[in-house]
């Protein structure tokens, strides 16, 4: 299983998110940098556990670090092979 560690702390700013995503992630150069499209590249990747730390990021109810986690926990719903894990605030 392919493991993926995410700085929610770098998640709060949408342009930067998406740029540190995509570099995080190793996406495809065909991601399109939003959160339909991160939806999508999610629901093809195989087996993928996905480590956030910095949790305290997801405090704030609709910032876009909340959003971010939303996305992926929905994408999660759909994809049996994706894993979201929170790591306790750090």
């Amino acid at each position: 299983m392919r493991e993926i560690v995410l700085d929610a702390a770098r998640l709060s700013r949408r342009e930067e998110a998406q740029s540190y995503l995509k570099e995080a992630m190793e996406l495809p150069d065909y991601y399109g940098r939003n959160l339909d499209a991160l939806h999508d590249v999610l629901g093809e990747m195989g087996d993928t556990r996905i480590i956030f730390r910095n949790t305290w990021a997801f405090d704030e109810k609709y910032g876009y670090p909340k959003r971010v986690l939303n996305v992926m926990r929905d994408s999660a719903e759909e994809n049996p092979g994706i894993v979201i894990e929170l790591l306790e605030n750090e």
